[in-house]
């Protein structure tokens, strides 16, 4: 895991934040053991910006790759942020257990999406 989080922290700098300066870059790793990265990317339209988690996801799954096992997020702040609730969402799409690791310069965060979000929204009945 530790050095998957430093692939997060080598790559948050290609995330294009002027209007927050809030940068985040994610990982995605699938069961096949393939990475995937992403990184948060605003707009003047700040509607139209896209989370570092869900370029991630975006990314393996155009790719063929739908089976996430792990999702990495990194924050360059002292407290880990956890995922918004439209990524927790479309991460819960793809596995509903997914690991979620939050790290950030001084600790590190690990849950399971389940445990973020409970009673998903899914075609699949609660059980």
């Amino acid at each position: 895991m530790e050095d998957l989080i430093k692939i997060a922290a080598n790559i948050i700098d290609r995330a294009y934040a002027p209007y927050s300066k809030f940068k985040v870059a994610s990982i995605v790793k699938t069961k096949s053991g393939k990475i995937y990265t992403g990184v948060n990317i605003e707009n003047a339209s700040y509607g139209l910006t896209i989370c570092a988690e869900r370029v991630a996801v975006f990314k393996a799954v155009s790719e063929g790759d739908r089976d996430i096992d792990t999702v990495i997020i990194y924050t360059d702040t002292d407290e880990p942020t956890p995922p918004c609730g439209a990524c927790r969402q479309v991460i819960a799409e793809f596995n509903p257990n997914a690991l979620i690791v939050m790290a950030s310069r001084k600790k590190v965060i690990t849950q399971r999406l389940s445990e973020l979000l409970p009673n998903v929204f899914s075609l699949k009945p609660p059980q």
